[in-house]
Order: structure tokens, then sequence, then C-alpha cells
């Protein structure tokens, strides 16, 4: 049974191919504490939750075995394990929420055992963020994504403090009687913010257009096709600028598939189109730098967001600092060298050091490369930067028609909240769209197609969240209040949950 709630939770609580019901998500925290209730030892609690939620996470993560096995040339055999395996990573942390409510014993139907519950799950999911390289991926505010006017609370207690709080709402679910109401508290205070929050208007606002320009992944980097790729993005561009007046375009992660800080015909070719479009472009390319070590490699790569002014020059970059293990290198590669990369090339790539804004006018702009945009601390230093919009820019061809362009999507949604920032999210082949501060999608793209967004009304906004003002507080927080609320649970009285 319980097996069976979290699958259904997980696969249609997320985004998946065939219906997404966020309210579902709740059946995976409400299994775990089931599973925890008939658990007789400590081990066996963390072996029947890891278990319990290794199905749904795994099922959820499907979309793995595409850039594995296509992209990464691995055969079906390695490949088809990779949702298994990454799903263990996750779904060892819901065996670890389920042992730390079996050690709750009785006191697990007291009111203040939700407050654990819901403390319990932020730290374990802010733990994810950070452990092996990270991996916030199926993060429970997520599921909610879709319904902006329940994501409020984020911009106080921030996305993991969410998740929390809908952990608390499964374990309310599955409390016997009377108790069982107190999940009507919870709902009310996630959808409170929405309720009394009123949006001030914006001191400023830009006229942003974003191209995407569709190009299979196949094609990416083929050299032959290098002119072909660069005239499709500048067609586009000149289409938006003659329909729209606009303060900048953004291309897509790696839209040039070539060095544009070299000299040659395509980099001469990219000045003088943007210069004849007269306005800036914000485009990502591949880069490299060459390290002055005695034993540094030659070459190092970068993943690069480079702005050009309207007249076609270069004036500022952003390297990626947050990169993807085994598709932009590979953890311990000197030791397991029969691992190689997705992304083709000799050389891997490095983390870059400059995290500024890139100015335009009057925007600044915080720039999340692809995969960075699921981590909060990135968005929450380009804020304290002084961003006051953030664009998204990234390539999710990678993983087909699958849920993962949705869920990734679902994920930055997520950190428009958090810092009160709109975001610009402009992908190669999809979903790319205009993500207001509160949540909500303005115009979007279909995946795999080409196409033109354009909004005149981008907010340029200064105002900071509770959350920003007070986030390595807030993070230290869950852990702290996880452990101390623990010890008072399991001193009080035996009657006290009666």
């Amino acid at each position: 049974m319980t097996l069976g709630m979290a699958l259904a939770g997980t696969w249609f609580g997320f985004a998946n191919p065939f219906l997404h019901l966020p309210l579902a998500i709740l059946l995976l925290p409400a299994a775990l504490v089931l599973a925890a209730n008939r658990a007789e030892t400590p081990g066996q609690a963390f072996r029947m939750g890891m278990l319990t939620a290794l199905p749904g996470y795994a099922a959820s993560l499907y979309w793995l075995v595409i850039p594995v096995h296509d992209h990464g040339s691995l055969p079906w055999a390695l490949a088809l394990p990779c949702p298994v395996l990454v799903g263990g990573v996750l779904a060892a942390y819901g065996g670890i929420y389920c042992l730390g409510i079996y050690l709750l014993g009785d006191k697990g139907r007291h009111p203040l055992a939700l407050v654990f519950s819901g403390l319990l799950w932020a730290t374990l999911e802010l733990a994810r963020n950070h452990l092996l390289t990270g991996f916030p991926w199926l993060t429970l505010a997520s599921a909610f994504s879709p319904w902006s006017q329940t994501l409020g609370l984020a911009a106080w207690c921030g996305a993991f403090g969410l998740s929390g709080l809908l952990a608390g709402m499964g374990h309310a679910l599955v409390l016997r009687g009377w108790r069982r109401l107190l999940v009507l508290p919870m709902i009310g205070l996630c959808v409170l913010p929405a309720w009394i929050t009123s949006s001030a208007p914006a001191p400023a606002t830009a006229s942003v257009a974003m191209v995407q320009g569709n190009i299979e992944q196949g094609q990416k980097w083929d050299e032959t096709l290098q002119t072909t790729i660069l005239q499709t993005y500048v067609e586009l561009s000149r289409q938006a600028v003659s329909s729209f007046k606009s303060d900048l375009l953004v291309w897509p992660e790696t839209a040039l598939p070539f060095y544009l800080q070299d000299p040659g015909d395509l980099s001469s070719a990219m000045r003088i189109a943007v210069a004849e479009l007269g306005t800036p472009v914000l485009a990502g390319s591949p880069a490299y730098s060459m390290p002055l070590g005695k034993n540094e490699p030659r070459y190092v790569l970068h993943n690069r967001a480079y702005l050009l002014g309207p007249n076609g020059e270069i004036q500022a970059w952003y390297d990626k600092e947050h990169l993807v293990p085994f598709g932009e290198y590979v953890p311990l590669g000197q030791w397991l060298p029969f691992l190689t990369k997705l992304v083709p090339g000799e050389y891997e790539f490095r983390p870059g050091q400059n995290s500024a804004p890139l100015r335009s006018g009057d925007m600044a702009v915080g720039t999340l490369i692809c995969y960075e945009a699921i981590f909060p601390e990135l968005a929450q230093k380009q804020v304290e930067l002084g961003a006051n919009v953030l664009v998204n820019i990234s390539n999710d061809a990678w993983f087909g028609r699958t849920s993962a362009p949705l869920q990734h999507l679902h994920l930055t949604i997520l950190r428009a909240v958090e810092q009160n920032r709109a975001i610009i999210r402009c992908t190669n082949t999809g979903v790319s769209t205009f993500i207001d501060p509160d949540g909500r999608l303005r115009d979007r793209s279909e995946l795999f197609t080409t196409d033109i967004l354009h909004r005149t009304d981008i907010p340029l906004l200064t105002q900071k969240t509770f959350y920003h003002e007070h986030f390595l507080f807030i993070h230290w927080c869950y852990p702290f209040l996880t452990l101390g609320l623990l010890v008072v649970l399991r001193r009080r009285g035996p009657n006290t949950s009666a």
C-alpha cells in the first residue's frame, strides 16, 4: 500500500508525460509516515522508507536514459539503470525522513510532530542541495509551481521551507480523528501570502525579446552547420527587432557553437549582425582560458554567456559556476577514466569566477546558465550583487520530448518567488517563458518549436524578500530546530499525544 501511494504520488505529483496533479505529491510524505509507523527497528525504518520512495523517484527520472544513451554513448545495459541509481540517492533521503518519524514513536501523533516532520523534510532537501555536488531535483515545492498562488511562502522561508510545509500536510493526512484537521491551517498558511501580498508597481521596466532556435542536439556541434545555426538566430532576431522595440535580445545557452572570443569569420559575422540589429544581445557560447599553473592543462573550457552591446562589441560575460557532473566534467575522473562526459570536446569545463550581473542600460542581469537555476544560493548571490532581473539560458534538447524540461522549469519558477525577481528563461528547444516575481508565467513556447517571445513590461525590482535578507539564518534554522524538536518530543510524557 505505501509503495503504491508513494509511486502514484511522486509520478503524478511531478511533471510527467500524461497527467500532472500537484496535490498528489502529498502522498509521498504520507506513505513514508505510514512506513515509519510499521517499522520495528531504526534500520528497518530506513530501509522501508528508501524502498517506498525509490520506485516513484526512479520513474520520475526516467528521462535520464536519453542523454546518457543518445548523447553519452553508453549502451542500454548501462543507461537503463541510471534512473534507478540516481533515484536511489533521492530515496536515501526518504529513508532518513522515515527514520526520523520512527524515532518519534507514539509522539508522531502530537501536533508538534507535524512541525518536526516539515522541518526534517526541509533539512533533508537542504542537504540534498549541497551533498555530492548537489541535486535538488524533484523537491516537493516544485510540484506546486503550476499553481503560483500557492508559492508565496517561498519568499519567506524558501522553497525548502515550502516543501517542509507540504510534508507536514502529508503527515497530517494519515493521522486519525480530529488531528487530520490540522491540515486545514497548513493549507491556509500555504495560500496566505497570495491573499495579503499586494504587488507594488515596478520602479522601472524593460522590453525584452528572446529567440528559441530549435537546433537539434545532434546538429548543434557539427562544424559544417555553424554558419547555418548563426544565420538562424540572426534571422529570428531580425524578425524580433522589426516587430518590437527591445532593450535586450536573449539567445539560449551555447546558441553560438563556436568560440566567439577567437577572431574569425563567424565571430566577425556575429558582431556585424548585432551592430545591424542595434540592440544588445545576451547569447551563450563556449569559451576557454589558459591556466598559468605548472600542473594545469593547457586549456580549460567555460560555459559562457556574452553580453554584446548595440555596436556588436563584447561588453561583459558570465561563466557558469555550478557545472553538471558527467555533463561538463567527470567527478573523480582521474580514478574513473572509463567514464566520459556528455558534452563533446577534448577538455573539461571549469567553473567561472566572475559572478557580477551583466549591466545594460537600466538592467542588471543576474545570469543563471541551465542547471544553475535549480540552486537557490546562485540566484541569491546574483540578487545580492545587485541583479534587478534574472535570466536563465538553457539547452534542454538533451532530454527530448520528456518531462525533464517541465521539471526544470518548475524548479526555476521557485527562484523567481524566493528572490522577488522576474526571470527571462530562454531555451534552445523549450520551454522558453517570462516568469513574473510571483511565479506566474507570461507567454511560453512549446517544445521543439522555433519561436520568438517578447514582453514590454519586464519589472526591474530592487526590493529583497525576507528569505533573501535572512538566507543563511533560515537555512541554519532547519537542522537545529529539527534536532531541538526531536529532543523535546522524545522527552514528553507518554500521554501528551492523546
